[in-house]
């Protein structure tokens, strides 16, 4: 019988791990992603006028709120909820302490030097990190009415309906992933019960908490495909507004 060779503590080093090499590269990648979003989101929300195509609305101003008295673009009296949904999620929360804090940076290296005593989440604005699942109940709300926004742009001009209704499906279906997907929402349907058959509604929330279980391990996935499929569809409204807008006035542009 042949022992395993086992690595001397002289090994363990760089080169004991694949990859281990280039583990900045995540880090960097997420940090640019976050940093894209996070520089056109306040643009597309407080900046540029082009929300609305026909039937099609950017995501950013689901659901449409008369702002009479409000001074500041209406897009802010719904986006904070979603954007506050993302921003306390707890993929996003591990993803964007690596990426920004180095909080550890990656598996396996060591956090910087400079960092002498952690906090946790107890200090603003990492506190409201705790409110995760107040954010899960707004942004399910605002979820409804994006379906509703979808349904309005595939019931247009009797039935015809064009990329944008198609892309607002996709964003809207990679949303609803994300959500369902979230770990506060499998909490919330399946959390604190001992015994489901002996719960009220027991069995229909165990059917809802192992559908919910079975998409939890994707939640990384739809957090970045939904990531971009928003950005994509506002873009793409935007574009068919302002051409509309340039036809419609003879801009020409």
């Amino acid at each position: 019988m042949t022992a395993e060779a086992v690595p001397s503590p002289r090994e363990s080093g760089p080169r004991a791990i694949p990859g281990r090499e280039t583990w900045w590269l995540q880090p960097v990648a997420i940090a640019v992603g976050f940093s894209l979003f996070v520089l056109y989101s306040p643009w597309s929300v407080g900046f540029s006028p082009h929300h609305i195509a026909g039937p099609y609305l950017s995501p950013f101003y689901s659901p449409v709120v008369p702002h009479n008295w409000w001074p500041f673009s209406a897009a802010w009296l719904v986006a904070w909820a979603p954007l506050g949904f993302r921003a306390t999620c707890y993929y996003y929360r591990k993803a964007y302490y690596r990426a920004f804090f180095w909080d550890p940076p990656a598996c396996a290296i060591r956090e910087p030097s400079f960092r002498h005593r952690y906090r946790g989440e107890t200090r603003l604005p990492w506190i409201l990190n705790n409110f995760h699942r107040f954010f899960l109940y707004l942004a399910l709300i605002v979820l409804g009415f994006l379906w509703y926004d979808t349904g309005n742009a595939f019931a247009y001009n009797g039935g015809y309906f064009g990329i944008g209704a198609v892309l607002m499906l996709a964003n809207v279906v990679l949303l609803t992933g994300y959500t369902f997907s979230c770990h506060a929402l499998r909490h919330l349907v399946g959390g604190s019960v001992d015994c489901f058959s002996c719960a009220r509604l027991g069995h229909t929330r165990h059917g809802v908490w192992k559908l919910v279980s079975k998409i939890n391990p994707f939640h990384g996935s739809f957090a970045w495909f939904s990531l971009v499929s928003v950005a994509v569809v506002d873009i793409y409204i935007r574009v068919v507004s302002n051409y509309f807008h340039c036809v419609g006035t003879h801009l020409g542009c």
